[in-house]
């Protein structure tokens, strides 16, 4: 009886915040539910980022519907995926019952019914909901190598080719723009400038070119394109925030599309956000469900920049929960930076059960708690859980049973979902595909549709003379070309040095339309070279200099996020 005393107070005061909170539900001691042990999450803490875990079946989707609806009523806009098709219940009030009543009774919390202002998302097109499209060229390389599933090599040499795309002015839109650039550069008139594009082998060529079709070919070419989606609009609160609903039907047909998408979505709100500090409640929260596809055969580059994603994007203002079966399925690195834990039951029928329950308890704060117990005797609807408190401070680990939701669990009407996306305000930007001159009719000579037909192809640029192998300056070449390369990777290359492109800047470019002169400095017509250039000619020699002014051409180039992803200042 002590111990039941001591483990109610510590509750009880583990969880008086003062703050804003979202109610979770109310802790169970000794087999018996405390409604006047409250477990609640401040708001603040949201932006710290959470966990939900369980085996299949436990009420891991209930409890995101009851985050959600509560974050919805505090303001805050929410992102979540509907992979199973029953999260658009969001947008409908749930029917009262004497079974509900008494379950919310019993936890101290009354049943209101409630709909929830709701967008529903498709990505592509699609009658599921309004179409989220990326450019491929948005998208970048790193993230469309993750969806191709190329090797190290193969990224490495897609990133070239984008690189090769951007420096030649050919914008990638869809999948057929990025296929067009690999056929010129596979065809008798690109093979020069595959050449001198280093390290870029047919083969490697070939393998993305038929990574490509089969993309097509499963259907999802309607998701690359244009109007391209805006994750500003992710952040709309219309008195109460808005709910973003991704549906996703078709998630088995393509799982790593699904999940490099979301990471996409974070790499556009991280690269756009102003630094925030510390909210009263967070921008944005955003439920990664599914997360153990993120890593699943993830490249260490890959999941470093996912750790790194999830470190920093908390200054910006959104909060991330993942959802997944286990803890194990994400990185230590992550756990470490995952403030709220809400563990469902966890079932132990192997011994590798038992070893995975081992690290589950081992992820939440020593206490008066028989995690062991809980974890494995929790029903549906209850979990263990624990959060980070208004100072920081992790709180006793609460078996809690949970809270319902006002709204509907289980899907929504249909006519209520379609009803919602033909009134959608975003209907009008994003419905219609739009086709412009980009790689491929710049290629083809082929204009897009409402495009005149004498529409001018793009300039073929000049293609360069490599330096031979030995001849005088190549080793510093060689060595800068390395560094070039490196530059646009992001991460040392094993591909040759003397394989790398170095295009002709011995030639003077066309002078800018309209040169602006830097403010305190001497302006410098373009194309003709400054004092300080012609001294280091003097010193380094022509040959140096074309590396270097190959060098300072990247500075020039669009810049891309920690995922390759270009970065879009529309804020």
């Amino acid at each position: 009886m002590a111990m039941e005393s001591a483990l109610l107070t510590d509750l009880i005061n583990g969880y008086a915040f003062t703050t804003d909170c979202l109610e979770l539900g109310a802790a169970i001691v000794d087999g018996a539910v405390r409604p006047e042990a409250q477990v609640r999450v401040p708001l603040s803490m949201l932006n710290r980022h959470g966990l939900i875990a369980g085996a299949t079946g436990t009420g891991k989707t209930v409890t995101l519907q009851v985050m959600a609806e509560q974050l919805a009523v505090a303001g805050v806009p929410v992102f979540l995926a509907d992979i199973k098709g029953d999260l658009s219940g969001l947008a409908q009030p749930a029917e009262p019952s004497a079974k509900l009543d008494e379950r919310l009774s019993g936890i101290g919390h009354a049943f209101t019914a409630r709909s929830n202002t709701v967008e529903f998302l498709a990505l592509g097109q699609g009658s599921d909901g309004i179409p989220v499209r990326a450019t491929v060229d948005c998208f970048g390389p790193i993230l469309l190598a993750r969806v191709l599933e190329l090797n190290e090599t193969q990224e490495q040499v897609l990133q070239l080719v984008f690189h090769y795309a951007n420096t030649r002015k050919l914008p990638l839109d869809d999948l057929k723009d990025l296929k067009s650039v690999l056929d010129h550069l596979l065809s008798a008139e690109g093979k020069e400038d595959l050449r001198t594009l280093g390290g870029v082998s047919p083969a490697s060529a070939s393998v993305i070119l038929r990574g490509l079709s089969i993309l097509q070919a499963q259907g999802l070419d309607p998701f690359f394109g244009q109007p391209e989606f805006d994750t500003a609009d992710l952040l709309r609160s219309e008195g109460t925030g808005v709910i973003s609903v991704l549906e996703l039907p078709a998630l088995n047909r393509q799982p790593l599309l699904f999940s490099t998408f979301l990471m996409w979505l974070l790499a556009d709100l991280f690269d756009e956000l102003p630094e925030a500090g510390d909210l009263d409640k967070p921008k944005l929260v955003f439920f990664l469900d599914e997360a153990h596809l993120l890593f699943k055969g993830a490249s260490a580059a890959f999941t470093e920049a996912i750790i790194s994603t999830v470190r920093l994007i908390r200054s910006k203002g959104v909060g991330l929960f993942f959802i997944s079966q286990s803890p194990a399925d994400l990185p230590d690195e992550v756990l470490a930076q995952l403030g709220t834990r809400v563990q469902h039951a966890v079932r132990v029928f192997t011994p590798k059960d038992a070893e995975a329950l081992k690290k589950v308890m081992g992820t939440f704060p020593a206490g008066a708690l028989d995690l062991k117990t809980a974890l494995t005797q929790a029903g549906v609807g209850e979990a263990v859980i624990t959060v980070l408190g208004e100072k920081g401070v992790p709180t006793p680990a609460a078996w809690t049973r949970l809270a319902s939701p006002g709204s509907r669990i289980g899907p929504a009407d249909a006519p209520v979902v379609s009803g919602i996306i033909a009134a959608s305000t975003l209907a009008a930007r994003y419905s219609t595909a739009l086709e412009r001159d980009s790689a491929h009719e710049l290629l083809t000579g082929q204009p897009a549709a409402g495009q005149p037909v004498d529409a001018p192809p793009a300039a073929q640029p000049r293609t360069p003379e490599p330096a031979a192998p030995g001849s005088p300056g190549s080793a510093e070449i060689d060595e800068e070309a390395r560094r070039i390369a490196e530059s646009i990777l992001g991460k040392p290359t094993t591909v040759p040095a003397s394989d790398f492109p170095m295009p002709d800047y011995r030639q003077a470019p066309e002078p800018d339309p309209a040169p602006r002169a830097r403010q305190g400095k001497e302006s410098t017509p373009r194309g003709e070279a400054s004092p300080r250039r012609q001294a280091e000619r003097a010193q380094t020699g022509e040959l140096l200099d074309f590396a270097l002014d190959a060098a300072n051409m990247l500075g020039r180039e669009v810049l891309r996020g920690m995922f390759g992803t270009r970065r879009r200042k529309r804020r």
